[in-house]
């Protein structure tokens, strides 16, 4: 019997890499075994059949990511999220990696580079950033808290160049002044007490409506309060709160950040830019859970 290494598995089965290493982890290939950290299958071996799921599956956005998410089932919402959101977010931010090196590294753990240099804190935050999606998930059910906000910004840049600069404090508030889109932000020394207030507000009614949760979001990015990474955190929170509250979530997409980045600086004087935005990427959202047959309320 011979053997043969995870690519050829997966173009012989006809799946990603990563789902043959999922097989192999969860010892569904019999005979597969571990070689200097590398796995080997058997070249006889069978790709392994799909597992019956049990009862019905979920119609409800936030069961279905959960399900998805739980059961390492690709191609589904939970993958579209989770390429879509951190794709999106981060090239808002400035990350050079394109739509397809991000679906590569999260379908296979790895990446590929042709004739270009990537920079490392763009691969470093596009692994944590799918590790965040996980939390928001994880923690849907709940509600917000500085905990929680601190610890997706904790997870985001951790292992960035960021995180080894003494000033720059990972899951922590700013410690220097920063501005945004021009503008001055909260002080340091102010923005614990600021986040708390904020928080208190926001969360002093128990279903939120969407205007609420734009709102929340506008007055977070103007408090500003981490040394970098706030725009990514501020968009993790919105889509966890859609899902908290019954409401269709949406990702900002790169295409209409202009729009996005007006309605931000616009929205004490006119709802109406970002909202009509938000909407926008709604119906776009809304176009993927049609197609996977995810049932939406608003």
């Amino acid at each position: 019997m011979g053997y043969i290494d995870v690519l050829t598995a997966a173009k012989k089965w006809k799946v990603s890499e990563r789902s043959v290493r999922n097989y192999c982890q969860s010892g569904r290939v019999p005979g597969a075994v571990i070689d200097k950290g590398v796995w080997m299958i058997p070249d006889d071996a069978e790709k392994p059949e799909r597992k019956t799921r049990k009862g019905k599956i979920p119609t409800d956005i936030l069961p279905r990511l959960k399900m998805e998410k739980e059961a390492g089932i690709p191609g589904g919402i939970y993958h579209k999220v989770q390429i879509e959101l951190t794709y999106n977010s981060n090239h808002i931010e400035g990350s050079r990696l394109t739509h397809d090196q991000t679906r590569y590294i999260f379908e296979t753990n790895t990446i590929g580079v042709e004739e270009d240099t990537v920079n490392v804190d763009d691969i470093v935050e596009t692994v944590n950033h799918f590790r965040c999606i996980d939390l928001v998930i994880e923690q849907a059910g709940y509600a917000l808290s500085e905990a929680f906000i601190k610890q997706l910004h904790l997870v985001l840049k951790s292992g960035t160049s960021d995180s080894r600069k003494t000033w720059f404090a990972v899951g922590d508030y700013k410690r220097l002044e920063n501005e945004v889109g021009g503008m001055a932000t909260a002080h340091p020394a102010d923005v614990a007490s600021e986040i708390k207030k904020l928080l208190k507000s926001y969360n002093s009614t128990k279903e939120k409506t969407l205007e609420e949760i734009i709102d929340f979001h506008c007055r977070f990015e103007r408090i500003h309060p981490f040394q970098d990474g706030n725009g990514r955190v501020g968009r993790l929170i919105m889509f966890k709160e859609c899902l908290r509250n019954g409401i269709t979530p949406f990702i900002i997409e790169d295409d209409i950040k202009e729009y996005y980045y007006r309605g931000l600086k616009e929205w004490n004087h006119e709802k109406g830019y970002l909202t009509d935005t938000v909407l926008t990427c709604q119906d776009r959202f809304k176009a993927y859970m049609d197609y996977f047959g995810i049932k939406y309320y608003d």
